[in-house]
């Protein structure tokens, strides 16, 4: 397949052909991750600034360990340690940077829109790694693949999405591929975390936990942010935890084979059972697997496009 992307904002810019096609890439760098020399030299003399202005331990170290598996020269860059905390706009940032010609940015920002922001300045290929409350796509992407891994096919099958529904880029990205791919989505949280119009979604959307786990066939569990508490959103973490906290009551309602993930990192004890997060239904160590082999196939398919 010819890929016709400069830039990956959101997986609503893809086809189900494409996802697919993320897929089929991203398994064949599976298989190369589990051999004993792992790098290849498929991007070399290319390279990816990888710009984090808001902190992170998966995403960053995954994109960079897939741009070095593929030879790829990668420079990281903080927050901390750039100018904007000179007080110069992300603009400016965006700018100096293309000017040492990379061919690629990967970008974390707090603001929702920040990485659209660059894609519409920047010649090269500007990649999404979480903008604000908007998307992350690469996580959807990588979350996908570690399903498609286990069922070879999403068609059919139902995925409860579980806790901060609101503030999460996660639950969004993940909504869109996963309907693309044919799979049912549920949503389910405490209703001070659930976005004002979430009815109008195509997802089912429960306040019950054990209504929402009955018959699903993997339940993602996301990252409850504890800032939250300070808004006056949860009234306490112990409540939070006996009402949507995942634990083997509802596992015994969800399908035989379910499936447990979490993009990280996890609050055990709050978001999820411990015992849980450590058992063989949990896809979480695979997801991160997943992510490095997924990061590689979208810089491949980004870097080697026809311009």
């Amino acid at each position: 397949m010819e890929w016709r992307h400069k830039d990956l904002l959101d997986v609503n810019q893809l086809s189900k052909d494409e996802v697919q096609h993320v897929f089929e890439t991203a398994t064949y760098f599976q298989e190369l991750n589990s051999r004993p020399v792992k790098k290849v030299p498929t991007l070399k003399g290319h390279s990816v600034v990888l710009f984090f202005a808001e902190p992170s331990t998966r995403t960053k170290t995954s994109f960079d360990m897939a741009g070095k598996r593929l030879s790829c020269d990668t420079f990281a860059l903080a927050k901390s340690s750039s100018s904007l905390t000179k007080g110069e706009t992300l603009k400016d940032t965006a700018l100096t940077l293309q000017a040492m010609n990379p061919d690629g940015i990967v970008i974390r920002h707090w603001a929702s829109g920040a990485a659209q922001f660059l894609a519409e300045r920047l010649e090269c290929s500007v990649i999404n790694a979480g903008d604000g409350r908007h998307a992350h796509p690469t996580q959807a992407l990588l979350d996908g693949f570690t399903l498609y891994q286990e069922w070879g096919s999403l068609v059919g099958k139902t995925i409860l999405i579980l806790g901060d529904i609101a503030h999460s880029r996660v639950a969004r990205s993940n909504l869109i591929l996963l309907n693309m791919m044919g799979a049912k989505v549920r949503f389910c949280g405490p209703r001070t975390l659930l976005p004002p119009h979430i009815r109008k979604w195509p997802a089912e959307v429960y306040t019950d936990i054990n209504e929402a786990c009955k018959g699903v066939d993997a339940i993602m569990c996301l990252r409850l942010q504890l800032e939250r508490q300070q808004d006056g959103l949860l009234p306490d973490l112990r409540e939070y935890s006996n009402y949507f906290g995942l634990g083997h009551r509802q596992i015994e309602l969800a399908n035989q084979d379910v499936k447990i993930m979490h993009p990280g990192p996890m609050n055990r004890g709050v978001e999820i059972n411990s015992e849980l997060a450590d058992s063989e239904a949990s896809l979480v160590l695979d997801q991160v697997a997943s992510g490095v082999a997924t990061r590689m196939a979208l810089l491949y398919l980004y870097f080697t496009r026809k311009k």
